[in-house]
């Protein structure tokens, strides 16, 4: 693989200072080791937009998976989800309103009221 095409693959998906410091805690939490474990990101129909977010954390890659990474963090996105989330931050938001881990989506064209499904 070119260098070129690992750089374009590289930032398909931002991870925040903040969102990582909540990945790697969530992962220790689940016994999942940061450095050899993914963060798997896809797309699903459903919810009051279309389409809902699935984040799991993952130790394999399957058929058709891209890897990428940022701030550290390895994210698997399957095949089909790829194009929905490119561009896409995964950030935390805390406190008493926070939402947790969730999605800045530029593609999202609309968002329901929580925020947990979006279309294009």
């Amino acid at each position: 693989m070119s260098l070129f095409r690992i750089n374009l693959y590289y930032k398909m998906i931002n991870v925040s200072e903040i969102a990582r410091k909540k990945i790697i805690d969530m992962m220790n939490e689940e016994g999942k080791d940061p450095s050899s474990s993914y963060v798997r990101v896809g797309v699903q129909s459903g919810g009051c937009s279309g389409l809902l977010y699935n984040l799991t954390f993952d130790n394999q890659q399957n058929e058709g998976d891209k890897i990428v990474e940022d701030n550290g963090i390895k994210i698997i996105i399957d095949k089909k989800s790829f194009l929905y989330i490119v561009g896409t931050t995964l950030d935390f938001s805390g406190g008493l309103n926070g939402k947790g881990l969730y999605f800045n989506n530029p593609n999202a064209n609309r968002t329901c009221g929580c925020g947990e499904s979006f279309s294009l």
